[in-house]
């Protein structure tokens, strides 16, 4: 979380942060942007105006129009009006930005979370991802891509359940 707060407003700040931290990922809706890492700054400037700071999964990701609106309208509900949001690209997003709460959600959720970079394990260069039905490691991918473009499709051998894994970056 980074911060920039008005002469010690911290607790003005602290509402414009969870009203932004609460808009949902529209492509998985038990996600926040915060939850995913994808907010990455919210000033709040001298005039009271609200500025944010956001990165995208991937540079294409169609998502981040519909968030920015969200934020925008999450902020003018909390009483900041004449919010803005701006993409930043540098440095590019990483699954290792997104939360342990965030992780938790996907599985539930019934899409494979990414693994932490310091826990990834390959074998031959394959990736290993565990079934977020049954937890069975004796999984195979399908498609280099699922339902969008973050993730892949995969399929439990043991429960025989196809899933979603969200792709490491």
């Amino acid at each position: 979380m980074v911060a920039a707060a008005l002469s010690g407003n911290r607790d003005l700040w602290q509402r414009a942060w969870d009203a932004a931290a609460s808009v949902t990922d529209p492509e998985i809706p038990v996600l926040t942007i915060d939850d995913l890492g994808v907010l990455r700054e919210v000033v709040l400037r001298d005039d009271g105006c609200v500025d944010v700071a956001i990165t995208p999964t991937y540079s294409g990701c169609p998502a981040m129009d519909m968030i920015a609106v969200n934020v925008v309208v999450a902020l003018e509900h909390a009483g900041f009006p004449n919010a803005t949001v701006r993409t930043v690209l540098s440095p590019a997003w990483t699954t290792d930005w997104m939360s342990e709460t965030g992780r938790r959600k996907l599985r539930e959720y019934g899409i494979a979370p990414p693994q932490a970079a310091g826990s990834r394990r390959a074998l031959f260069g394959i990736e290993q991802v565990n079934c977020p039905q049954c937890g069975s490691a004796d999984t195979e991918q399908l498609a280099e891509f699922g339902s969008t473009s973050c993730k892949a499709l995969w399929r439990c051998k043991a429960c025989r359940e196809p899933f979603d894994y969200f792709k490491c970056h």
